[in-house]
């Protein structure tokens, strides 16, 4: 396992994080397995939300006994001093600890947003307030428009920002990683697997461990899973394997998608998981959570042609802050389903 000096925070960070967004969907002895496996072996960045369902909780009951073994990150989505006040509070009971490492304020992609959090009375304020207390250590970011993010980290005001990076998102290389390094902040890459679409998985993983972040976060779920993100981390990247993934994904990342939700469909379209996925598709295929989603999806692809208020002026591409062709991405995915051509799809 690599360390790495995490930016100006200091601590010896673990190439590897665990992330347990996804831990509520499985039993709990498994995922007290996949935890403690982790710790075992080398992981030593836990990475979970408030808003992660009972995931904080899931912590707190596993492994709180080896608090002194990990850097525990989780994260607020208030906006307001309150909210977010009340929210660090129940996060240090539900994972049984007297502090966390980091606190990120989350998920912070439009500008009114990010002046509500960092205005007086905001949720900055309460995560400023628990630093000055001791419960909280250090404090981050996280987004998915990386330009903005660029902007916003040069108030100094941040310590770590937790953005996208993967073969089919490379966006933060432009402007943010170069802005992080410039101030030796803490880097952490997060959905190497953009949500389960890329593969194959080392592949996936070897990407963003090739690129100049302290901590990449795969979400995992069993000890298996563990095990094979561990693999995928064995050697280092040489600079052949380097120039080859960093060509994958300029043309894995054709399709432009930032998964900003910006746009919002009216028939519920999920449209960043189709415009993310679309190159994958047409590369490599898609994990079977890939073709789960496609599938779940079809009578909503279907329909978009039809839809009658997007038929001159799609309301996707109206919202859409990179001006995408959303629509027409959209219905070319449709026409998998209509021509009967099944999806690829390779075992995890």
């Amino acid at each position: 396992m690599r360390y790495r000096e995490f930016g100006k925070i200091g601590y010896k960070v673990s190439s590897l994080g665990f992330g347990a967004m996804n831990l509520p969907g499985v039993p709990l002895e498994q995922a007290r397995d996949a935890l403690n496996y982790a710790l075992d072996h080398g992981i030593n960045y836990i990475d979970t939300a408030a808003g992660y369902r009972n995931s904080e909780e899931i912590i707190g009951e596993t492994i709180s006994h080896r608090r002194s073994e990990y850097f525990l990150a989780t994260k607020t989505n208030k906006r307001d001093y309150k909210s977010a006040k009340e929210e660090i509070e129940r996060s240090l009971q539900r994972m049984k600890t007297d502090y966390v490492d980091l606190l990120q304020i989350h998920y912070v992609n439009y500008v009114n947003e990010y002046k509500q959090a960092m205005d007086e009375g905001g949720a900055y304020e309460a995560a400023l307030e628990a630093k000055k207390a001791g419960k909280v250590r250090h404090i981050g970011i996280t987004g998915h428009r990386p330009e903005l993010l660029a902007k916003w980290v040069q108030s100094g005001k941040f310590d770590q920002v937790l953005f996208h990076l993967n073969l089919a998102q490379p966006f933060a290389l432009d402007e943010l990683i170069p802005e992080l390094v410039r101030q030796n902040m803490g880097r952490v890459a997060m959905k190497p697997l953009s949500g389960g679409f890329i593969q194959p998985v080392d592949k996936a993983i070897r990407y963003p461990y090739s690129q100049d972040v302290h901590v990449i976060i795969s979400g995992m779920v069993s000890v298996d899973e563990v095990k094979e993100n561990i693999a995928a981390m064995e050697r280092e990247v040489g600079d052949e394997e380097r120039t080859e993934l960093e060509q994958l994904a300029r043309q894995l990342g054709e399709h432009n998608c930032r998964r900003c939700n910006y746009c919002s469909c009216p028939i519920e379209i999920r449209i960043p998981d189709i415009m993310i996925s679309s190159k994958i598709r047409e590369h490599f295929g898609l994990l079977p959570k890939g073709t789960g989603f496609y599938e779940r999806q079809k009578d909503n692809i279907l329909s978009c042609a039809d839809y009658e208020p997007c038929r001159e002026k799609p309301l996707c591409e109206q919202q859409c802050p990179y001006h995408l062709p959303m629509a027409t991405v959209i219905r070319e995915s449709a026409g998998y389903f209509k021509e009967a051509k099944p999806f690829k799809a390779v075992n995890r």
